[in-house]
């Protein structure tokens, strides 16, 4: 089960953040803090997996953005891995050479599209063409 997925820029600042388990508030900003520090620092030659209390972090640097998600130690971190992948082509996709501004002024749409792949903390649906065939949809309907 996914734990939390963060996007985080290189200075630490949080632009997206879901939690999948019940965490108080004041622990999820040292939660934030700790997983920055952590994937930050790290040799770009080492694995984009790393233990973090009892969990395991998967990671991966787009740009400026790090995309973070913390699993259980028996999940599969290479499904995750791809699944970062997954969710940062969609975004790409969806914004059109997405950046981190995007991020910040379309939140609302980039929870939309996460709500679309993942749901109660379990990958829903890796299949691009149906997500975005659905987000269109939604698009259709907002506007």
């Amino acid at each position: 089960m996914i734990r939390f997925i963060l996007l985080q820029n290189r200075a630490g600042r949080t632009r997206l953040a879901k939690y999948y388990a019940p965490i108080p508030d004041a622990e999820k900003r040292k939660l934030e803090y700790e997983v920055h520090r952590l994937v930050v620092n790290r040799d770009p030659k080492h694995t984009n997996m790393v233990e973090y209390r009892t969990y395991k972090v998967i990671y991966r640097r787009y740009a400026g953005l790090f995309f973070s998600m913390c699993i259980d130690v028996s999940d599969n971190e290479l499904a995750l891995i791809e699944a970062i992948h997954l969710f940062v082509e969609i975004l790409d996709h969806y914004f059109e050479n997405v950046c981190e501004l995007d991020l910040v002024f379309n939140f609302h749409k980039v929870y939309l599209i996460l709500d679309e792949f993942i749901c109660g903390g379990e990958i829903q649906e890796t299949a691009k063409k149906v997500i975005l065939e659905r987000l269109a949809e939604l698009d259709k309907i907002i506007t």
